[in-house]
């Protein structure tokens, strides 16, 4: 007896496959997922611990442990603990402070503020550094305008330790910001009602209820700024390179940019160094995450509860502050460089000039080359990764089993742990001809876009597993019923009801890769330089205007890309998108 086809097999189209075309035991799909996250995540960091205790293959640790406690690697290790550690603090006061204000109490444009937080945290750190050095630099055309630029040959206040820290901690805020968003949407609304009744009032309710409940994710987003701060390449490299102020991921750099290859074994000791340093984070934020409690059944989320009244003017005018301080002025800061003909040179209408953006956009080989390696890789891992979290989201979900919660962690290495540590993972992987087909990817574009999809796979992945733990089994159940493959389902069931989140995250790793510079400032060669590569070393050759004007326009790139996410908004699942608060 042959059952017939249900209404939605029907209407996908999908016709039944021959018996001997079905994949009975379903092992295709989880050895799919097990080799990409081998290759990926735990391929790349075992080549690592190889090069760094077994150098030509014979265990011989001393070198490493050598390297790792040498003068400059503990300094180098005191300082990332000290800038991470401050930065963490700042981003964890500024960020939950906006966190807290804008999903508890009335005021007005959240949505805007929301925004302009995350997209201050979607441009690229060394952009961020850039702008800041832009803002308070002797010949600041913005400070220059206001009559209150600094006398010639100032020291930038921002080049050591200090700035760093500032920087950092602005940068990272967001990051805190969203956690806290996502811990606040799971706490029950009759808590704050059944407070209200009790009489408390507002303040009383946030320092006594909301607080004790999210102070798991207080303390995940504390450890996320920590483990962001010591991994973060471009802020460092910008404003304490100059000044000798080292961090793990600039004497890394600094490391190879001496040595070449030669240097390979003491970077694979201090990217060891980093891994650890960011691992105590990681596991920090798993332990005080597992010990929130469990689920708890909410009826209706939180609302906002504080009306402010009164201050709610003078509330809104310090956020907006704030993303002055934080966005605003340092871009301004980098457009008014970017827009004047020499430094120095006073900001006026009669000074206005868009040569330095036609020189990088129009004339420059070198700039023209690394804006389209930036769209070509980040767009590439982009929609390859997006392809392929239809099938990891299905599979997770589906047909993994047991080793689900063993993929995740080994998939999330990646991403985890710092960028450098990564891509001298990657160096050592493919240096030399890859075993059977003789072929190196070494100093060739691939090697980039082999890191960008191993590095942001779990961003990736994000949304569509979200998706698909909220679709029911019923259309698969009947899809195997009538005998389809994998390949069908996934094609005719799974994918078009995925298709959203998937696209959704594809655009989100185009907007963090686009310009990314921590790996790729490891991995490029000559003829794949990237936006982040090519800014840096505009900086270090003295070019700022031509940086400044590279800078402004891989920010209108971000913000046009935001834009259009944001317009898609409606059409997207809930809390897709992070600044739709």
């Amino acid at each position: 007896m042959t059952l017939a086809a249900p209404a939605e097999l029907r209407q996908t189209g999908i016709r039944p496959a021959l018996p001997g075309l079905a994949l009975p035991s379903g092992l295709g799909l989880p050895a799919l997922i097990l080799l990409c996250a081998a290759l990926f995540g735990a391929l790349p960091f075992l080549r690592l611990l190889i090069a760094a205790f077994a150098p030509g293959w014979q265990f011989a640790p001393e070198a490493a442990l050598a390297e790792i406690t040498s003068r400059a690697a503990v300094n180098a290790t005191l300082h990332t603990f000290e800038t991470a550690g401050l930065s963490a603090l700042g981003a964890l006061l500024i960020g939950g402070t906006a966190a807290i204000l804008l999903a508890v109490t009335d005021v007005r444009g959240k949505r805007p503020l929301a925004f302009a937080l995350v997209f201050s945290m979607m441009i690229a750190p060394q952009v961020a550094a850039l702008a800041f050095l832009s803002l308070f630099a002797p010949n600041s055309a913005l400070l220059g305008l206001l009559g209150l630029a600094p006398a010639p040959g100032t020291p930038n206040p921002l080049l050591g330790r200090g700035g760093i820290i500032l920087v950092m901690a602005l940068h990272h805020a967001p990051l805190v910001a969203i956690t806290l968003w996502t811990g606040l949407r799971s706490v029950p609304q009759a808590l704050v009602e059944a407070a209200q009744m009790e009489g408390a009032a507002p303040a009383t309710i946030v320092g006594r209820i909301l607080l004790p409940v999210l102070r798991p994710q207080i303390i995940a987003a504390a450890l996320l700024a920590f483990v962001a701060g010591i991994g973060n390449f471009g802020i460092p490299a910008l404003l304490g390179l100059p000044v000798n102020y080292l961090t793990l991921p600039t004497l890394i750099y600094r490391r190879l940019s001496s040595f070449g290859p030669a240097g390979l074994p003491d970077a694979a000791a201090l990217s060891l160094l980093v891994a650890l340093v960011a691992g105590f984070g990681i596991v920090a934020g798993l332990f005080a995450t597992r010990r929130g409690g469990g689920k708890i059944e909410i009826e209706r989320p939180l609302q906002p509860f504080w009306q402010l009244g009164a201050a709610r003017p003078l509330i809104a005018a310090g956020l907006w502050l704030l993303i002055a301080v934080k966005l605003g002025l340092p871009l301004l800061a980098l457009l008014g460089e970017a827009l004047t003909p020499a430094l120095g040179v006073a900001l006026t209408w009669q000074n206005l000039t868009f040569d330095k953006f036609a020189e990088v956009l129009l004339r420059q080989d070198v700039t023209v080359r690394a804006f389209r390696n930036s769209f070509l890789f980040a767009g590439t891992a982009a929609v390859l990764l997006s392809l392929l979290s239809i099938a990891f989201a299905y599979g997770l979900e589906r047909r993994m089993g047991k080793l689900r919660r063993v993929v995740d962690v080994v998939i999330e290495l990646p991403y985890a742990l710092p960028g450098v540590v990564l891509a001298i993972a990657c160096i050592l992987m493919f240096l030399k001809p890859l075993p059977l087909i003789g072929v190196s990817i070494y100093a060739t574009p691939f090697i980039i876009l082999f890191a960008y999809m191993a590095r942001f796979l779990p961003l990736a992945l994000k949304a569509p597993v979200a998706a698909m733990a909220q679709i029911e089994a019923h259309h698969e159940e009947a899809a195997k019923l009538d005998g389809v493959t994998l390949w069908q389902m996934l094609r005719f069931i799974v994918a078009p009801i995925l298709a959203p989140a998937a696209a959704v995250s594809g655009l989100m790793v185009f907007l963090v890769a686009f310009n990314e510079l921590t790996v790729s400032a490891l991995l490029w060669s000559s003829g794949t330089e990237t936006l982040g590569v090519v800014l840096f070393s505009l900086k270090e050759a003295g070019l700022a205007g031509e940086a400044a004007a590279v800078a402004i326009s891989a920010c209108a790139v971000i913000l046009a890309v935001m834009l259009g996410l944001d317009a898609l908004g409606r059409k997207l699942p809930a809390n897709i998108l992070p600044w739709r608060i």
